[in-house]
């Protein structure tokens, strides 16, 4: 793994982190903004090593910020099947994954299988505080939304800044 992906990495995870924290909770449940960081990093660069290291610290990132009551595990469970989800639909599309309509379809897909993951283990693992339904409606929908638009903007500017770096380890510059 080249020192230059775990910095880039690091500086998404950071600022996903930062997001998660100042996103404001709906009923205890915070849409997560880290998600979005998260995706990005998983498009620019596409290798299980770094999904996996980027899914695993943003698990735990999470699951600092958390404001959910026993939230922390179903955050750190959530990352990495949300991860590897994504990771093997992205790389499904091959032919359209550079689409900003393919990406930002994922990243819709990717934050209500992460939602559905975390509601589905902390309903498990310490109980909701009200119906699946309305927490799925309240709080996953919305970070869908949000991530999806979020995403939309950050990736044409992610993507202009690998062709100007001429990045050979970014995979938003290949054809």
């Amino acid at each position: 793994m080249k020192t230059k992906n775990l910095v880039i990495l690091a500086l998404l995870a950071a600022i996903g982190f930062v997001l998660h924290a100042v996103m404001p909770a709906f009923l205890t449940i915070k849409p997560d903004m880290m998600l979005a960081m998260m995706f990005l990093g998983i498009i620019l660069i596409p290798e299980i090593k770094s999904v996996m290291l980027l899914a695993i610290v943003t698990g735990v990132l999470s699951a600092i910020t958390t404001q959910f009551p026993g939230g922390q595990f179903p955050n750190i469970i959530d990352k990495p099947v949300t991860a590897l989800v994504f990771f093997g639909l992205f790389l499904a599309l091959k032919k359209y994954r550079n689409s900003i309509v393919s990406v930002g379809a994922l990243t819709a897909i990717g934050t209500i299988v992460s939602g559905t993951v975390f509601l589905t283990s902390a309903y498990f693992l310490v109980g909701l505080p009200g119906p699946f339904a309305a927490l799925f409606g309240v709080a996953v929908l919305p970070a869908a939304a949000i991530n999806t638009v979020t995403m939309v903007i950050l990736y044409p500017i992610a993507q202009s800044i690998a062709k100007r770096t001429k990045s050979s380890t970014v995979s938003v510059i290949e054809k």
